[in-house]
């Protein structure tokens, strides 16, 4: 296991030289099971940086073509990581991730509660329709719901530039890398001719 190896898992998850070294060691030199192992470790951690307050950070914006607009704000604990490249980089492809995928809400728990019912109801009547045997129907559901508001969910989204993780893959590893407490706040996404 060479230096260069060491640095690159190093810089990918913001670990001091000696935890790469030791991660590669461990996973017996294969850098992706290394790479997996320290995110997951990092996101652990990143769980546990969530209750701490996130006031400082960046607005940012991206326009596409001069006809979908996105403004993004998006908060971490310190002018100092605000100013980080990993964390501006981090606001850019947010924006550029909402201008392609429409997001209408930031997580499930911004979702109202009688969107919530009437999706529920929705796809009840549709489960019944279809003759599923009703002590299934709720189960079913519940996986429909789960689906549909994923798709419209920010956090919940395959990243545009990753499918194979979600934004909010994206956020706890810049999380992990940075070692602070980071937020989208807010969103707003306006589309040339769109009707509200």
């Amino acid at each position: 296991m060479d230096i260069a190896t060491i640095k690159r898992l190093k810089e990918l998850t913001g670990v001091g030289l000696t935890d790469a070294k030791a991660a590669l060691t461990e996973a017996g030199g294969d850098f992706d099971t290394a790479l997996a192992a320290m995110r997951k470790k990092g996101q652990t951690k990143a769980d546990k940086r969530g209750e701490r307050e996130a006031r400082a950070g960046l607005v940012g914006s991206y326009v596409h073509d001069n006809r979908i607009g996105v403004l993004a704000e998006v908060n971490c604990e310190t002018d100092f990581v605000a100013r980080n490249e990993i964390f501006t980089d981090l606001v850019k492809n947010i924006c550029l991730h909402v201008a392609a995928s429409a997001p209408e809400y930031i997580s499930e728990e911004e979702i109202p509660a009688d969107i919530k019912a009437k999706m529920t109801a929705e796809f009840s009547e549709k489960v019944i329709a279809e003759g599923k045997p009703e002590k299934i129907v709720p189960n079913i559901v519940e996986g429909m719901l789960k689906k549909y508001f994923a798709e419209r969910c920010l956090l919940n989204q395959p990243y545009v530039k990753n499918p194979d993780i979600t934004v909010g893959d994206v956020v706890k590893e810049a999380n992990a890398q940075l070692g602070e407490n980071i937020i989208v706040r807010k969103i707003s996404r306006i589309q040339l001719g769109e009707v509200a």
